[in-house]
């Protein structure tokens, strides 16, 4: 509504300073021929060395545009602080309420008033670009006060997971943004903005910790990242094309730590005695030693292998699908992708394992109690219907 009563108020004004000025010079009989040029003279300090020639600047100032100017700004006294009035209105009306004003004061039409009339519009040009400014000051500090606000927005504290607040008001003003900036060519300031917007709000997520979180950290920055990256992806904004592909890779590191975090609970045993297997190769014992090291001989690899039947693997794995079904928000629609990622680790992990142990333990007749098909069965019993 401001922002259509401004275009009005404008579009108004501007026929009347015009008629005003028109009269002014009718009235007074002021013209714009040479005759009424003014010349200053100005003698270049640097040439006032003996023998030189004296260089003059020729600067035109029109003595009845400034009568017409000093003239008008008498008889419009009022209108800059009435302008200036309806501005601050503007911004308690709605906090963002200086995007509409500035939309309507960078619009090519109102700039190229002056140029279309007869007259030269000195007046009403002058008016137009204090009143711009204004509205540039008052924008610029919108913009400041809202980095602000995602920086220090708060987490709620029964918050267990879902999308955050700074997330949130950030997709809102975006919205409110491109609508009111939806005709415009002028953008330049609306992206310096954005810029300023997503590092904050990208500085926000990355200073979440444990501490603030009832839940894994990880999942909450997966889950905002994916979010964010979805939401550029449908606005398109060429100058955040840097910021979604940023985006997507932060995504991406926190579901691979989310998953490592939450896998490492399935097979936590035998991912430790291998992580030590690894360890003594790394350090220079021989694939058909490691047997003999003690804490890695066949016997302690049977003891450990026991603790994961394969009936025990299926149900930690139900366990943990359930536990992510749970805690991750429906909106975001992670958990098959989730899921997806878990199954590729742990065929991974077991490929590992298969291997070490025809490395290192090579004709003991060691197997793990479960194959390779009865892990991707396990998997396609949890994921499919009953």
């Amino acid at each position: 509504v401001s922002k259509q009563m401004l275009e009005q108020v404008l579009r108004e004004l501007q026929p009347l300073c015009a008629a005003e000025q028109q009269f002014i010079h009718k009235f007074f009989q002021l013209s714009h021929s040479a005759a009424d040029l003014q010349v200053l003279e100005v003698i270049d300090s640097t040439s006032k060395m003996p023998g030189s020639p004296s260089i003059k600047h020729r600067t035109p100032i029109s003595q009845n545009e400034e009568t017409t100017i000093e003239l008008l700004s008498n008889i419009f006294s009022s209108l800059e602080p009435e302008l200036r009035g309806f501005l601050e209105i503007c911004n308690q009306i709605h906090p963002w309420g200086c995007l509409q004003v500035l939309v309507i004061l960078s619009d090519p039409t109102f700039e190229t008033w002056g140029s279309s009339s007869a007259l030269p519009s000195s007046f009403f040009n002058t008016v137009l670009d204090n009143t711009r400014l204004l509205a540039q000051s008052s924008f610029n500090k919108c913009i400041e006060t809202l980095c602000k606000e995602i920086e220090e927005m708060k987490v709620p504290s029964k918050m267990k997971g879902g999308i955050l607040p700074s997330v949130s008001h950030f997709e809102e003003f975006v919205n409110f943004s491109e609508e009111v900036f939806r005709s415009s060519q002028q953008r330049g300031e609306l992206h310096k903005a954005y810029l300023q917007l997503v590092s904050s709000l990208f500085s926000s997520i990355n200073s979440l910790s444990s501490a603030t979180l009832k839940v894994n950290t990880e999942m909450v920055m997966m889950e905002n990242f994916h979010h964010i990256h979805r939401f550029l992806c449908q606005k398109r904004i060429h100058c955040l094309e840097d910021k979604r592909k940023e985006a997507k890779q932060r995504h991406s590191e926190h579901m691979e730590k989310y998953v490592m975090k939450n896998l490492g609970q399935t097979l936590e045993k035998l991912t430790h005695f291998f992580e030590g297997v690894k360890a003594r190769m790394a350090q220079g014992v021989s694939a058909e030693d490691v047997s003999f090291q003690l804490a890695y001989s066949k016997q302690e690899l049977r003891k450990v292998i026991e603790k994961y039947p394969g009936k025990e693997v299926k149900r930690a794995l139900e366990t943990l699908y359930k536990k992510m079904h749970s805690s991750l928000s429906p909106e975001e629609n992670l958990l098959p992708v989730v899921w997806h990622t878990v199954e590729q680790e742990l065929i991974r992990q077991y490929q590992e394992f298969e291997g070490l142990i025809q490395r290192c333990y090579a004709g003991s007749g060691i197997a793990m109690d479960f194959t390779m098909l009865d892990l991707l069965s396990y998997f396609n019993s949890i994921t499919l219907p009953n």
